[in-house]
């Protein structure tokens, strides 16, 4: 399916934006990119290392970077990193050079998908799942009000999500 401009997915870590960002890749015939995997390739460093290293500032810096040469490309469909919006520069550039799909999760699913992974530096904490609910509302109301879109990911497969996410843009982009 031929879909015009770029797309780029926020949400929380664990939302599924870089699983649901190849799926949508592969099916609108755009590069996908990840701005975490674009930050590690260029730094040569795991994220958590960078975290360790720079702290979140100096991460915050590259991530800035990565967004405003990543949303200057065409044909692409990027995942951000889940602090991305955070940063105004990052929010007017994802607003002004593509379309912005906030995929949705509960705390619970986030946490689901998120408990095993060791590299989540904000996630290294005595509680992640409390952590990982301060971040959904400190963050969620920045997600809605970036968005064009807004996807609840919970319980469903990658392919019907995927499939949703094109009937719904297809329609918004036709309106």
């Amino acid at each position: 399916m031929k879909l015009p401009g770029n797309f780029y997915l926020v949400g929380l870590m664990g939302a599924g934006k870089t699983t649901v960002g190849r799926a949508l890749a592969r099916a609108t015939d755009k590069t996908f990119y990840d701005s975490d995997h674009e930050i590690i390739a260029r730094s040569g460093a795991r994220i958590p290392v960078i975290f360790e290293v720079e702290g979140e500032d100096g991460f915050r810096k590259r991530e800035a970077a990565a967004i405003a040469e990543l949303t200057a490309l065409h044909g692409v469909v990027l995942a951000t990193g889940g602090g991305a919006v955070l940063n105004p520069d990052n929010r007017d550039c994802l607003r002004r050079n593509g379309f912005v799909i906030y995929l949705r999760a509960s705390v619970d699913d986030l946490f689901a998908r998120t408990s095993h992974d060791k590299n989540r530096p904000l996630l290294q904490t005595a509680n992640p799942k409390q952590k990982l609910q301060e971040l959904f509302e400190a963050r969620d109301p920045i997600y809605c009000e970036l968005a064009d879109l807004v996807i609840d990911t919970s319980s469903q497969t990658v392919q019907s999500l995927t499939q949703r996410l094109l009937r719904e843009l297809e329609k918004k982009l036709n309106a």
